[in-house]
């Protein structure tokens, strides 16, 4: 019951940030996305996210925060393997399947859905 209880709290504080952040700033909403997963890169590389991790489960994980976890962790595993290449290589390795998901499900939604600009 505590794994449920700290995934929702912890991501439901994260989102909250995130909504305070766009809300008191003039940030736009892709450079948001963009910081929380540099964040999660960042996070990561110093080995806290997985301590974290554990302790807020899909609270932690599934945020944006999470997707800059995969993709260091990627990096570090295939410049273990590869070297310097790996710098290139792992991020793309690891998260695909995350990109290619937000791909076809994006152009699945516009074709459901009318999208339009906003204006």
């Amino acid at each position: 019951m505590m794994d449920y209880l700290n995934a929702f709290w912890v991501g439901g504080l994260i989102c909250a940030l995130v909504q305070i952040l766009l809300e008191k700033t003039k940030m736009l909403p892709g450079r948001v996305m963009v910081l929380l997963v540099c964040l999660g890169a960042v996070i990561s590389f110093f080995g806290w996210y997985e301590p974290f991790m554990k302790y807020a489960g899909a609270g932690a994980s599934v945020p944006l925060l999470g997707y800059g976890n995969i993709l260091m962790k990627g990096v570090k595993e295939a410049v273990t393997e590869k070297g310097f290449i790996g710098l290139f290589q792992g991020g793309f390795k690891m998260g695909a399947v995350g990109c290619c998901a937000a791909l076809v499900f994006g152009y699945l939604a516009s074709l459901i859905f009318k999208p339009k600009m906003k204006g």
